[in-house]
């Protein structure tokens, strides 16, 4: 079954467009009365819930529309009506649902509208009193369309209960809307009354015969009987309205009289409160949607479709296009030249033709003033007076386009210095240097013209490098004898570090400087001078020949930086012509001086072979002297060992001299072989004699040897390496001496008693050795120097003999392909550290 029904709306003329037609219409003087009709038709915020619902023949309905009120008065959200319609027959009360049921069966067999009053229970649980009102209509198709309004009456109905006792006076009146009609006296006398079809309260008799002081306020009787008098004294129709105090509160009638007779009129009195209260709401959603409309801070504007005649346009449009609306109203787009591109209206046109609606095209306008305006339009097409229009809203982005614009062309500028800075940097062809860049500049620029003058010892100054528009003439190779112009040029260029001129005819200049113009066609320039330390170099200069030209700050940034730029290309080309000279004698004096070296390399070939024969000979004579030394030494201690007394003639030597004795040559014999050793790694290189071993076992076996040396020292040694270390290629031998080195060193300088610890890390592709002492330690100084080349001092704590042999501990691991070091710490002691390539690089790290 059908119920309550909505505004229709036009097939693709959404609700808003019906809105902004009507506001325009607002504007016209003779406002017509038809348009309320449309107001009522979008006041979806007016009380109440409009609808429109299509019955079918088949009993099925469609909800075609449902405005907003529906959220307040059922509490229902438009989109549940719309997908099934019982949801409204399901909340009215159970004792009014059979007279709804009734007055829709009466409306569609009567054709008559469809009045009903009653109850509903909304979801939340309130009882409401509603009235719903609709005018149907009986499709071709045998379809029932259903258009009305529901509103909410229950404040009413309340105030009905409250107030029924003192209803009664007032009733007659107010039920007889429309078809109340009394007959008057000119002195306002009740002559008569009909009321057929009204629910009048009071007798007839309490009426008939009353004067309207009787019944009406003093305010109402004036208006009355001033009617009633222009209706008799002119026989035409008078209209009047006036407002009653009710029980219901302030209600507006309207009376319309017409003579019958000499001395009396027929007055019929009808209740437009409704109507009063309507056209209020319309009025003032027109105020409002006017306002919005005159207010927008965004332009609009209202015309034809297929002229672009303008038809309104609010105040943003003036301010933004700056045609006053007077200008604009009648007149096309086209005649107020504001198209810059006239392909962009047919692709408007196009859009709206296709869709109905443009949204968010960009689009480029000329205002009055010439300026270009880039926005975003935002357009539909609306019928007013039956002629297509279009409704067009405009977003001024022209600021945002801007700043994108100066992004892009900062972005440029920072590219074209980056490579000129590269370029600079990389070449030292000037002559590609500056012409380059004047290529690059004027596309930049987009200007005319864009050339680099420079100062020429002989001539004075030369325009060296061009890029010019092929329409104007070159100014490439110009120069001038004329010294007093170039000093003119100078003092413009030193004076000003910018000289922007936008209008040449608009500045003051000396007759050879307008000449200069004049022949290079130049009307707008801009020249930044090339300087270095206050020296001016030269000028880079950008011409525009085709009209004036205003300057950007961003362009005079550019020519600003690459100016900085040039002057360091002229100076490092004048550095490299400088340093071409300087090699040219250079060249003569390093012949000279190789010749001489060469010389000299001879000579100290000869002394080292001279050194090698001396240091063979005489370690040699050494090395047997020490030896046999220790060998008569060793045999005299050995038999005094053997209690054997000396002869009378031998003389007395102690032991422990002997001892000394013997100490002292092995040292010797030490150092005379650690330098035959140094001079044959310095000679030749270190010799090795790799080989794979088993680092675990090989270090085992080193800490054996050592084991009695330690024992004699009453050192301790914490051995924490290992069984499963992994293998390296070395020379067993030469890394022998490398630990019995380290641990000689800390024997030899620190008193009995000390602990040792051994410990390894694996390391990517290495092993690294710890040596822990806990005994005494050394300044960072001493650590960073003790695998020096070195003859040390007497008094130093380690002789030169121990100190040539930790010299070749590092030599031994580095040709090993590893490194040696020591690290001290008063809190943990000292610790030495060599590292060993692995023979294959393991992928695990383990500590031990």
């Amino acid at each position: 079954m059908a119920t309550i029904a909505s505004i229709t709306l036009v097939p693709g003329c959404t609700k808003a467009q019906k809105v902004d037609e009507t506001v325009k219409l607002l504007h016209k003087p003779d406002f017509p009365h038809r348009t309320l009709t449309l107001l009522e038709k979008i006041a979806a915020n007016l009380p109440g819930m409009i609808f429109q619902v299509l019955q079918r023949q088949d009993g099925s309905e469609q909800v075609m529309y449902v405005s907003s009120g529906c959220r307040e008065l059922y509490e229902l959200e438009p989109e549940v009506i719309q997908a099934d319609l019982q949801v409204l027959h399901k909340l009215v009360h159970p004792q009014d649902a059979n007279s709804l049921a009734e007055s829709i069966e009466v409306a569609k067999a009567t054709l008559s509208p469809w009045r009903w009053e009653g109850r509903i229970i909304t979801p939340s649980g309130k009882i409401k009193w509603i009235q719903g009102a609709s005018q149907l209509e009986l499709q071709d198709n045998g379809d029932w369309l259903w258009e009305g309004l529901v509103i909410d009456i229950t404040d009413r109905k309340q105030a009905e209960e409250q107030l029924r006792t003192s209803e009664r006076r007032y009733k007659a009146i107010l039920d007889a809307i429309p078809d109340l009609m009394f007959r008057l006296s000119r002195a306002g006398e009740y002559l008569d009354l009909k009321g057929d079809g009204a629910n009048i309260v009071l007798p007839r008799e309490e009426i008939v015969g009353k004067n309207l002081e009787d019944i009406l306020p003093t305010d109402v009787v004036a208006i009355s009987q001033d009617a009633i008098a222009k209706t008799l004294d002119s026989h035409n129709l008078q209209t009047c309205e006036y407002q009653l105090p009710t029980p219901l509160g302030i209600r507006d009638y309207e009376a319309r009289l017409v003579a019958s007779d000499t001395d009396e009129v027929l007055a019929i009195v009808r209740d437009i409160t409704e109507r009063k209260l309507a056209e209020a709401n319309l009025q003032s959603l027109a105020q409002k949607y006017s306002k919005a409309f005159r207010c927008s801070p965004n332009p609009i504007s209202l015309s034809t479709l297929e002229e672009g005649r303008y038809i309104e346009v609010n105040d943003s449009f003036v301010r933004l296009s700056g045609f006053e609306r007077d200008e604009a109203i009648g007149r096309t787009s086209f005649e107020l030249n504001m198209w810059v591109n006239n392909r962009d209206r047919m692709k408007l046109l196009q859009h709206l033709r296709d869709l109905g609606m443009v949204r968010n095209l960009e689009i480029e306008f000329r205002a009055k003033s010439g300026q270009i305006l880039t926005s975003l339009l935002s357009a539909e097409i609306i019928e007013l007076d039956g002629t297509p229009c279009i409704l067009a809203v405009n977003h001024d982005i022209t600021e945002r386009k801007q700043v994108e614009a100066q992004l892009r062309l900062s972005a440029q500028r920072d590219r074209l210095l980056t490579e000129t800075l590269a370029r600079i940097r990389s070449s030292l062809n000037l002559e590609q240097i500056l012409q380059t860049t004047v290529t690059e500049v004027r596309q930049f620029l987009q200007a005319d013209r864009v050339f680099i003058g420079l100062n020429d010892a002989q001539q004075g100054g030369k325009t060296v490098a061009e890029s010019v528009d092929p329409k104007y003439p070159a100014i490439l190779g110009w120069t001038t004898e004329d010294k007093t112009y170039l000093q003119e040029l100078k003092t413009l260029l030193s004076t000003n570090r910018v000289r922007l001129v936008e209008d040449i005819d608009q500045i003051a200049a000396s007759p050879k400087l307008k000449e200069h113009y004049q022949q290079f066609q130049t009307r707008a320039t801009l020249a930044v001078p090339i300087m270095v330390n206050n020296e001016l170099l030269g000028a880079l200069v950008a011409n525009q020949c085709s009209g004036p030209r205003q300057w950007q700050a961003i362009e005079i940034d550019l020519l600003q930086q690459m100016s900085e730029q040039l002057a360091i290309a002229i100076q490092q080309a004048r550095l490299y012509q400088e340093l071409a000279i300087l090699n040219t004698n250079l060249e003569h004096q390093v012949e000279e001086r190789t010749a001489q070296l060469q010389q000299k390399m001879q000579e100290l070939e000869g002394l080292q072979r001279v050194k090698d024969v001396v240091l063979h000979t005489v370690a040699h004579d050494l090395r047997t002297s020490v030896m046999g030394n220790l060998l008569v030494l060793k045999n005299l201690l050995k038999n005094r060992g053997q209690n054997q007394e000396a002869s009378p003639a031998e003389i007395p030597v102690p032991r422990s001299v002997i001892e000394r004795m013997i100490q002292g040559n092995d040292r010797q014999l030490g150092m005379i072989d650690s330098l035959l050793e140094i001079h044959s790694c310095e000679g030749q290189g270190m010799s090795l004699r790799r080989e794979l071993v088993h680092f675990s076992t090989l270090l085992e076996s080193i800490i054996k040897d050592l084991q009695p040396m330690l024992n004699q020292n009453q050192a301790i040694l914490n051995n924490l390496l290992p069984d499963d270390l992994p293998l390296v290629m070395a020379d067993p031998t030469q890394l022998q001496k490398v630990v019995a080195n380290l641990f000689t060193h800390r024997l030899q300088n620190n008193p009995p008693g000390l602990r040792f610890t051994v410990k390894t890390k694996i390391e990517p592709g290495m092993i690294r050795t710890e040596i822990h002492d806990n005994g005494i330690v050394m300044s960072k100084l001493e650590c960073d120097r003790l695998f020096d080349l070195s003859v040390r001092e007497p008094q130093a704590c380690c002789s030169t003999s121990l100190a040539l042999k930790m010299y070749l501990s590092r030599q031994i691991i580095q040709a090993h392909g590893g490194e040696i070091g020591v690290s001290s710490s008063r809190k943990y002691g000292l610790t030495f550290w060599f590292s060993l390539p692995l023979a294959t690089p393991s992928p695990v790290i383990r500590n031990s």
